[in-house]
C-alpha cells in the first residue's frame, strides 16, 4: 500500500500543478452547457406532434401542421407526452385510448383539432390525461455532457499519460523498483477517480447554479452511475495504454475510440430512431450505459434500483478491462 500511495500522490501533484490542464477540465463542460442553453431556445414549435401506437398508415390523419410519429412502446410514448415531446398519444383499437398532457397548451389544441375533424368521435377511444413539465434541451443534454467530460478525462488522463511515461523512460525506472504492474495501474485508477470526482462535483454544482437544470432522482444513484462509469472508462484507457509507445499513436487510438462513443452513445441526440446496426454498436460502449442511466436518474427520477442493471454492467466492464490491462501491461 505504501508503494501505491507514493505513486498516487505523485500523480495527483502532477495534475494540480498543471494549471492549463486543470482549467480546461473545469471550463470545457461549462462552455458547452452554457452554449447549448443559448443556441437552443425553449419556444414551442408551431407543428403539432401526435404519436400513434400502431402502424401510422392505419390511422388517417392528414391535417396541415400535424406531424405523425410512430411509437412502438406505450410507456415510452406516455413519458414523451409528459415531457411535451409528443402533444398527444393515440392507441387505436377497441377499446382504444388517447393521452393528453394537462400542462401543455399544444396538447389541448391537438385534442380540439382532432375532435373538430371527427377523428376522436369513436366512442371506444378512452381519454387519459397525464401531467408533466416540458423538458428543455439543456436539461436533456446535461447528463450526456457530464458523461462526455468524464470520458475525455478518463481516457486521455490515463491512456495518454501512461504512454508518455513509457516514452520518457519513467516506466522503465519504476520497473527497477519493487512496484508491480497491478500496483502501478491501481494507483493510476485511484488518482484519476479522485480527480474526476472533484472536477465533476465542481462542474455539476456550478452548472446547477447557472442553468438550474432538472434533477428529479437520487443523488446517490447519480453519483454511483458517474463513479462506476468513470472506473469503466479509466480501465479502458489503461487497456489502450498497455503497450503503445508514442503519444501520437495513443492520440490516434483514443480519437478512434472516443468519437464513435460520443456520436453513438446518446450524448447529443437520442438513438431511438437510429439504424438498428448503430443502436447495436452503441450498446458496446460503457458511455452509452452511463448516459442512459444518468438521464433516467435526472429526468425520470429513478433511484439506485432503477439503474441497477447499468451499475452491474459498468462494474463488470471495469473488472474485465482491469484484468486485461494488468495482463497486457509492459513497462517498456
Amino acid at each position: 500500500m505504501k508503494r501505491v500511495h507514493a505513486v498516487l500522490m505523485a500523480r495527483l501533484r502532477e495534475f494540480y500543478r498543471d494549471k492549463t490542464g486543470l482549467s480546461w477540465n473545469l471550463l470545457m463542460p461549462f462552455l458547452i452547457l452554457v452554449g447549448f442553453s443559448f443556441l437552443f431556445d425553449d419556444q414551442p414549435s408551431a407543428v403539432l406532434s401526435i404519436g400513434i401506437l400502431a402502424d401510422s398508415d392505419s390511422v388517417e390523419l392528414q391535417f396541415q401542421g400535424v406531424d405523425l410519429v410512430e411509437v412502438t412502446d406505450k410507456e415510452t410514448g406516455i413519458l414523451q407526452v409528459q415531457r411535451h415531446q409528443l402533444d398527444m398519444l393515440l392507441e387505436p383499437g377497441s377499446p382504444g385510448h388517447y393521452w393528453t398532457n394537462e400542462y401543455s397548451n399544444k396538447s389541448a389544441i391537438a385534442e380540439q383539432l382532432l375532435l373538430s375533424k371527427g377523428a376522436l368521435a369513436d366512442s371506444t377511444l378512452v381519454r387519459e390525461s397525464v401531467q408533466g413539465e416540458s423538458i428543455r434541451y439543456v436539461d436533456w443534454v446535461v447528463p450526456g455532457v457530464l458523461s462526455m467530460n468524464l470520458m475525455f478525462s478518463c481516457l486521455w488522463g490515463i491512456g495518454w499519460v501512461v504512454v508518455r511515461y513509457r516514452k520518457n523512460g519513467v516506466l522503465r525506472r519504476l520497473q527497477a523498483t519493487p512496484l508491480t504492474a497491478l500496483e502501478f495501474l491501481s494507483a493510476q485508477v485511484i488518482a484519476r477517480l479522485i480527480i474526476v470526482v472533484v472536477v465533476t462535483l465542481i462542474v455539476y454544482t456550478g452548472a446547477a447554479l447557472i442553468l438550474d437544470f432538472t434533477m428529479r432522482g437520487s443523488h446517490l444513484a447519480l453519483a454511483l452511475v458517474f463513479f462506476l462509469g468513470s472506473t469503466a472508462l479509466t480501465s479502458m484507457g489503461l487497456l489502450i495504454a498497455a503497450r503503445l509507445k508514442t503519444e501520437e499513436v495513443a492520440d490516434g487510438v483514443l480519437n478512434l475510440l472516443s468519437w464513435p462513443m460520443m456520436m453513438l452513445s446518446g450524448v447529443w441526440f437520442s438513438m431511438e430512431n437510429a439504424h438498428p446496426v448503430a443502436q447495436g454498436i452503441s450498446q458496446m460502449f460503457p458511455l452509452t450505459h452511463m448516459v442512459n442511466a444518468a438521464r433516467r436518474v435526472m429526468l425520470d427520477g429513478v433511484g439506485v434500483m432503477g439503474v441497477i442493471w447499468e451499475l452491474g454492467l459498468l462494474s463488470l466492464i471495469t473488472v474485465v478491462l482491469m484484468l486485461l490491462s494488468a495482463r497486457l501491461f509492459r513497462w517498456s
